[in-house]
């Protein structure tokens, strides 16, 4: 994460936060079923491949989309501007802070892979149905979204296609759902049931911190009106029908 840091200065984008927090997520999910001893091969393999698709697939989409080629996203230079000649610095703590979170991220492959068990419970096999159906979803949300965004015509307009429609983040919702996945997975161990802090704080983060409201508050600062009847009419998290505008 200090070598990202370094990255970010020269590039004047601390977005690349993201890709550094997804990849590394991945990565130590992916150590800890590898050298954890004693746990069932294809419960490892499989906590594994359901860390890793979603670490590979989200650090390339986030590396593509907000950094190489793009200036720094509007919620990151908010935070620049408000720190002034202190952001650099700031900055730097806030990328360690990133690295201490993708080590707490990574405790569900953690707890999974120690399972003793050489059997497979039946959460395990409910735990991979819920993240197949929640990673199609966001990868359904990303592609909508990149898609609308890509269109010339669509500058300073509000993506309203396809979950867009039905969510004003769909994309924090299935991320959420993931992460519930991989809980449900770790119940099936011992002390599995630590595996839940981690939707718990995503949940925390996504509505308190650093997600919804940021976010928000960026689209409100670029497309004002246009997004604050989006607001009106739209789910903030949870897919569901649009509500008739006032």
């Amino acid at each position: 994460m200090t070598a990202l840091w370094t990255w970010s200065v020269r590039l004047q984008n601390a977005g690349v936060v993201d890709v550094g927090w997804t990849a590394l997520v991945g990565g130590l999910s992916v150590f800890d079923a590898v050298l954890s001893p004693g746990g069932m091969a294809g419960r490892r393999v499989a906590i594994a491949a359901m860390m890793a698709i979603w670490s590979a697939r989200l650090t390339l989409f986030l590396l593509v989309d907000r950094v190489l080629g793009k200036p720094e996203d509007g919620r990151y230079a908010e935070l620049r501007r408000a720190r002034g000649d202190r952001a650099t610095g700031w900055f730097f703590w806030f990328f360690q802070a990133q690295a201490i979170a993708a080590v707490f991220f990574s405790l569900p492959a953690l707890l999974s892979a120690i399972n003793p068990s050489p059997e497979w419970h039946p959460l395990e096999f409910a735990a991979l149905a819920i993240w197949v159906v929640a990673f199609a979803g966001e990868v359904t949300a990303d592609r909508q979204l990149l898609a609308f965004k890509t269109n010339p015509t669509n500058t300073g307009k509000t993506c309203q296609a396809g979950w867009w429609r039905y969510s004003r983040h769909p994309n924090y919702f299935f991320e959420w759902v993931i992460w519930v996945a991989y809980a449900l997975f770790a119940t099936a161990s011992p002390w599995g049931w630590l595996a839940w802090l981690c939707p718990a704080t995503l949940l925390y983060l996504l509505f308190k911190v650093t997600g919804i409201p940021a976010t928000e508050a960026q689209a409100l600062r670029s497309r004002g009106e246009a997004y604050r009847r989006y607001q009106q009419t739209t789910s903030a998290f949870v897919p569901w029908f649009p509500k008739p505008a006032a």
